[in-house]
């Protein structure tokens, strides 16, 4: 059976370009600062981002990891938005291994943080309080459907941090996909954060890797800390070459993603028990309900035994992340592979 995977633009395949890369890359010692793939691979992420300098890691989750380490110190406070994968799906890291008091603010639908609501819950100095040094931020929001941050909300609530003594860090896992929604380089979207990672095994299509970026300043301390982790990485340029691709060739490609989102979202909107608001989709996830008589969990079972796969999260609510495996001709089949599902359970 032909499969149709939309759970996460995680399972994208590296590119025939990037397998040669692969297997024609220089390397040599990364801990020791020698690869030179890696190299180049960290010069030109943090060229693409605005910012001085940038760190290879093994992925997104030890990049935000590393920079709230970084950034803060045990006993510290840092300001996140409640639906912010910080908090949801890196198995609390923040506050087992950084000490750190993860204190949350409400997103709303677009994934932003009301500004006044981040001013009141930064604390004043007092003996009593942990210091609040860190506000962190997420473009495109995941849980709030792919949602983009524009560079005015992204400048305004990282001024507001700034004038209050904090810094900002930007985890910009799918940054790429906000910069191509919006027609703004990518570091337009970062400039007013302290640092920003991203990642190129999602959309971008490379098999594995995160880029932190921020002031030499910044990723040397970062540095010694990926050291301790256990993100010190011998010849990484093996795998670096082909974030090198992803970099250069994967990015405008993403807008075929976004398309085929929209054309799933609409899609889904004609389907009878769907409950689905099309028009607010501006990148590539897309979240919808099941119909009311079934949960989303059995209902994404039910659909991949049509040969779609699709993500359960929670209640009736479903995900579905287009990406380069996916083209506009799987679209229409999974939307007739979910038509049929909910007809026969109707």
């Amino acid at each position: 059976m032909k499969i149709i995977d939309m759970r996460s633009d995680t399972i994208t395949l590296p590119t025939e370009e990037m397998r040669q890369a692969i297997c024609e890359a220089e390397v040599g010692d990364d801990v020791f600062g020698e690869d030179p793939t890696v190299n180049r691979l960290e010069e030109l992420a943090a060229q693409m981002m605005g910012k001085e300098a940038a760190l290879f890691t093994p992925s997104g989750t030890m990049s935000n990891l590393i920079a709230v380490l970084t950034h803060t110190r045990p006993g510290d406070e840092i300001l996140l938005g409640s639906e912010a994968h910080m908090l949801w799906y890196e198995v609390g890291s923040a506050s087992a291994l950084g000490g750190v008091v993860m204190r949350t603010i409400p997103n709303d639908q677009d994934g932003r943080m009301d500004p006044g609501t981040v001013e009141e819950a930064i604390r004043p100095k007092n003996i009593h309080f942990p210091q609040t040094t860190l506000l962190c931020l997420e473009n495109t929001h995941n849980r709030c459907g792919g949602a983009v941050l524009t560079p005015d909300y992204t400048s305004a609530i990282a001024g507001l941090a700034h004038q209050h003594g904090l810094s900002v860090h930007l985890d910009g896992a799918r940054i790429f996909n906000a910069a191509v929604a919006l027609s703004v380089p990518a570091s337009e979207l970062a400039r007013s954060a302290d640092s920003v990672c991203f990642c190129v095994s999602k959309g971008l299509s490379a098999p594995v890797g995160s880029l932190l970026c921020g002031s030499q300043e910044f990723v040397e301390k970062a540095r010694k800390w990926r050291k301790m982790v256990g993100g010190g990485m011998r010849q990484a340029g093996i795998i670096a070459a082909a974030g090198i691709v992803a970099l250069q060739k994967m990015v405008s490609r993403l807008a075929e993603d976004h398309a085929n989102a929209r054309r799933l979202a609409y899609g889904l909107a004609q389907v009878p028990g769907i409950t689905i608001h099309p028009e607010k989709f501006q990148t590539n996830i897309v979240m919808f309900e099941s119909p009311s008589f079934i949960l989303g969990s059995e209902f994404t079972q039910r659909v991949a035994t049509q040969g779609v796969k699709l993500l359960p999260r929670g209640g009736r609510k479903v995900r579905a992340v287009t990406h380069r495996m996916v083209g506009a001709a799987d679209i229409d089949e999974a939307l007739e592979c979910i038509e049929l599902v909910v007809k026969e359970l109707g």
